[in-house]
C-alpha cells in the first residue's frame, strides 16, 4: 500500500482505553480498503508516532496522513505534535507526511456529537 492513515492518540496506563480508536481504525479499514491504517501513541502506550511512521516507510508507504484523535488543542498538540512531525519529514524527506487538525476541532464530530446527546436525551 503506498497511502497510509496514522490514528494518533495520547495513550493511557488501561488498555481498554485504546478500544474506541481500534473500532475507528477498524470502520476506516472497511471504508478505505487500499488504505493502510495504523494507530500511534504519544506516550504510555505503543507504538509511538514514530516507531509507526517507521515501519509503513519500510513497507514502501509514500503518502501518510496523521489524525490527531484529541478533543482539545492543548500542549501536547501545540508543542509535542510538531516536533514529532518535524523530526518524522526529517528524517523521511521521500515521504509526504502530512497532518489533519485534531478531531475535536471539526464542526462535524461535533454536530454528530451533539444530535446523539439530543437523541439520548429524548
Amino acid at each position: 500500500m503506498q497511502k497510509a492513515i496514522v490514528l494518533f492518540g495520547h495513550g493511557a496506563r488501561d488498555p481498554q482505553w485504546a478500544d474506541p480508536m481500534k473500532k475507528l481504525q477498524a470502520m476506516l479499514m472497511d471504508q478505505l480498503p487500499h488504505v493502510n491504517v495504523e494507530l500511534a501513541f504519544l506516550e504510555l502506550m505503543a507504538p509511538s508516532l514514530p516507531d509507526t511512521v517507521d515501519c509503513m516507510v519500510q513497507g514502501g508507504v509514500k503518502h501518510i496522513q496523521v489524525v490527531p484523535i484529541f478533543f482539545g488543542k492543548g500542549g501536547h498538540l501545540k508543542n509535542d505534535f510538531p516536533v514529532l512531525m518535524a523530526q518524522m519529514k526529517e528524517k523521511h524527506p521521500q515521504v509526504h507526511l502530512e497532518a489533519t487538525s485534531a478531531v475535536g476541532q471539526w464542526d462535524a464530530v461535533w454536530q454528530a456529537i451533539a444530535r446523539q446527546i439530543v437523541q439520548q436525551s429524548q
